[in-house]
């Protein structure tokens, strides 16, 4: 079993930065991907970044160019860094990860909020 804790979430003028963190933890795992999705009111989750063990990326159409994800492999963590922060931004954004076993596991969201 995995349990994946976020961090970072707040309140950030638009055009500001934010990093989020997400923090892996558990026994007798080992994980493939990490990565990030989120989801606005009325919409659908979609991707944000994700990132393999062994450090290829692929990011979303909508953050491309504005945020890097990162992760510490030795501790299981991984960073979403966004700048130039936009109003259509906003979200709940959700810390994923893939194990090798094939399991999925997901944080329970940090809220994202970018004013105007």
């Amino acid at each position: 079993q995995v349990q994946l804790v976020e961090s970072g979430g707040g309140l950030v003028q638009s055009g500001g930065s934010l990093r989020l963190s997400c923090a892996a933890s558990g026994s007798g795992f080992s994980i493939r991907h990490m990565g990030w999705h989120r989801q606005a009111p009325g919409k659908q989750r979609e991707l944000v970044a994700v990132i393999s063990s062994g450090g290829i990326t692929n990011y979303g159409d909508s953050v491309q160019g504005r945020s890097t994800i990162f992760r510490n492999n030795t501790k299981n963590t991984v960073y979403l860094q966004m700048n130039s922060l936009k109003s259509e931004d906003t979200a709940v954004y959700y810390c994923c990860a893939e194990a090798y076993s094939g399991f999925n596991y997901w944080g329970q969201g940090t809220q994202v909020t970018v004013s105007s």
